[in-house]
C-alpha cells in the first residue's frame, strides 16, 4: 500500500498557459497570494520557460541524494536538511504544476503537455465541453493528472482545489527517496489512514515545507516566515525508551513520568543532532491518529539553533513582484 502522505514537500511554481489574456489576468487576481503563480498566453514562451525544468529537477534531486548518501555514511540528518533549505532557495522556482488550456490557436494543450518529456510535475488540462472526452481519455491513459471543464460555474474554485490536492499528493520519486530513511514500522504507521489524515492536517495548517525522517522519528518543517519546527513522533512502544533517556539525562521525576504517560515529550535526539546545549527541551504532547497511535510534540527552533538562516518563502514571493502575463 502506498504512503498516503508526502514524506517530502515543498512549495513550487504553478504555471498557467491560456490564450485568453483576460482570463489569465482574472486568475492572477483571485488565486491565493501564498502561491507562486506564473501566467503565459503564448505556448512558445511557456515552452521556453519549461525547457530546462527536467535538468533543474535532476539537480535538486542530486542535492537530496547527497543528503541521503551522507546520512548512510553516518552523518546526522537534521543539520543536513537544514543546510539544504538554507542554501537552495532556487527550489521554490521549480515548476510544480502546469495548468494548460486545451483549445489554443495552432496547437492544443494536450500536445503542449505531452512535449514536456522528462518533467516530473503535475499536469492539469482545462477543457471546453467539446473536449471533455479527449480529456477523459488522456486522464485514463496517464497523460494528465487532472482536467477541469472551463464551462463550470465555479471553475476557479475547482482549479484551486485540484492544485491544492496535487500539491499534497506524494511524489513517487521523492517519496521513494525519503522512504529509505524510515524504519519498516515507521512506514507502516504512517500508512494508517487516521495517522496520515491528522499529520497532513497539521503540516498543511502550519508549514509550507517539511520532510519526515526516522532518526529521530518525526518531521522537520518550516513555515512561511522561515521559522523552523521539529515535530517529534513516538509510538506507544517507544515512550518507555524515551522516559529512560529522559531519566538518564537528569530530568526531574515528574518529567520522566509525564513522558512515560505520553503527556510530554523531550527532544533529546534532536538536540544531540543539532549540538544544542542547555537543559533538555520538553513540550506538551498530543495524539495523532485514532486511538492515539502516535504521540507528538512540537519544538520550535530559534535562529541560533540553526546551522544557517533559512530564506523565508514569503521573501521569495515578495521578490517575484506583482502578477502579470509574462509574455505580453
Amino acid at each position: 500500500m502506498a504512503l498516503t502522505i508526502p514524506l517530502f514537500h515543498r512549495p513550487g511554481s504553478i504555471l498557467f498557459l491560456d490564450d485568453d489574456q483576460d482570463y489569465l489576468e482574472m486568475l492572477g487576481m483571485v488565486l491565493p497570494p501564498s502561491w507562486q503563480v506564473e501566467l503565459y498566453s503564448r505556448p512558445s514562451a511557456f515552452m521556453e520557460r519549461m525547457k530546462d525544468e527536467p535538468a533543474r529537477w535532476e539537480a535538486d534531486a542530486g542535492h537530496q541524494l547527497m543528503i541521503l548518501e551522507r546520512w548512510r555514511q553516518g552523518h546526522a540528518l537534521l543539520p543536513l536538511i537544514l543546510r539544504y533549505w538554507a542554501t537552495n532557495p532556487s527550489r521554490y522556482q521549480l515548476a510544480e504544476t502546469c495548468v494548460v488550456d486545451y483549445a489554443m490557436p495552432g496547437t492544443d494543450g494536450l500536445k503542449v503537455l505531452n512535449s514536456l518529456l522528462d518533467w516530473p510535475g503535475s499536469r492539469v488540462l482545462l477543457t471546453g465541453q467539446a473536449d471533455e472526452q479527449i480529456a477523459i481519455q488522456a486522464f485514463n491513459n496517464g497523460l494528465i493528472d487532472q482536467f477541469v471543464p472551463k464551462q463550470s460555474a465555479d471553475i476557479t474554485r475547482q482549479i484551486m482545489s485540484v492544485i491544492a490536492k496535487l500539491a499534497h499528493t506524494p511524489h513517487p520519486r521523492l517519496n521513494t527517496l525519503w522512504r529509505s530513511v524510515l524504519q519498516p514500522g515507521q512506514q507502516s504507521v504512517l500508512q494508517v489512514p487516521s495517522v496520515a489524515r491528522d499529520l497532513l492536517a497539521f503540516v498543511q495548517k502550519h508549514w509550507v515545507e517539511y520532510v519526515f525522517i526516522g532518526e529521530p522519528f518525526g518531521a522537520l518543517g518550516v513555515d512561511n516566515e522561515g521559522d523552523v519546527y521539529w515535530l517529534q513522533l513516538e509510538t506507544t512502544a517507544s515512550l518507555g525508551d524515551l522516559a529512560e533517556l529522559t531519566s538518564s539525562a537528569g530530568a526531574s521525576l515528574e518529567t520522566v513520568k509525564a513522558v512515560e504517560q505520553g503527556k510530554q515529550l523531550v527532544a533529546a535526539e534532536m538536540q544531540q543532532q543539532l549540538s544544542l546545549r542547555g537543559a533538555l527541551r520538553s513540550a506538551q504532547a498530543f495524539g495523532i491518529g485514532d486511538d492515539r497511535l502516535l504521540t507528538a510534540a512540537v519544538f520550535p527552533l530559534a535562529p541560533e539553533d540553526l546551522p544557517l538562516p533559512i530564506y523565508a518563502f514569503k521573501n521569495f514571493l515578495s521578490a517575484q513582484g506583482s502578477r502579470g502575463i509574462l509574455d505580453s
